[in-house]
């Protein structure tokens, strides 16, 4: 977001906007409301006006980040109507592309190992989120006519999220640049093998 645009939205939309770059950024435990409140250009008061309490802005933050990937499930099934396949192999590229525009990983992944407590209210919500990327993954593995959906998803899942941490560890010249390889692979292996 430009400055000329960031002083033109909504405090609520500045708040958040800006709340997601830094803790993506920085992490959650790093970064405070006052660095929140400054970097946005308004003060305490605006942010615990919209916001009760910084837990509260880590969940709508986690929420627009699943809001954004629900937005680029939406674009494959434009982009490939009724070919479910075509979006799983588009899910792959996406993924792909991700691995090497960012090397801060997951948001939720990140937020997950940031708040160790059992009963912080965000672990709640990421497990509500992943679960709900996981089950439109396993939907678009079985549309797609593979036999056994959900282990093919969770491999797919698992191999993201490991490429992820080794982007973080390792770069993008580490195992992670062999992500689509495998991943296509893994699909391949998955379509030639009978239902489960």
């Amino acid at each position: 977001m430009t400055d000329g645009a960031m002083e033109r939205s909504r405090p609520r939309d500045r708040i958040l906007e800006t709340a997601r770059d830094m803790f993506h950024k920085h992490g959650i435990k790093a970064v405070g409301v006052d660095a929140i409140t400054e970097a946005a250009g308004t003060n305490k008061m605006t942010l615990y006006r919209h916001f009760e309490s910084k837990d509260e802005l880590i969940i709508e933050c986690l929420r627009a980040t699943a809001s954004k990937a629900g937005a680029m499930w939406d674009a494959f099934e434009a982009e490939f109507p009724g070919d479910k396949l075509a979006q799983l192999h588009a899910w792959v590229r996406k993924a792909s592309d991700m691995l090497s525009a960012d090397s801060r990983g997951c948001d939720m992944a990140n937020a997950a190992v940031e708040l160790t407590e059992a009963d912080h209210p965000a672990r709640s919500v990421i497990k509500e989120l992943k679960g709900a990327q996981r089950d439109r993954l396993v939907a678009l593995c079985r549309d797609a006519g593979i036999g056994q959906a959900e282990l093919l998803a969770d491999t797919l899942s698992l191999l993201f999220e490991g490429a992820r941490v080794s982007v973080q560890a390792m770069g993008t010249e580490g195992p992670s640049a062999q992500f689509k390889r495998m991943a296509e692979g893994v699909i391949a292996s998955f379509r030639g093998s009978p239902a489960a």
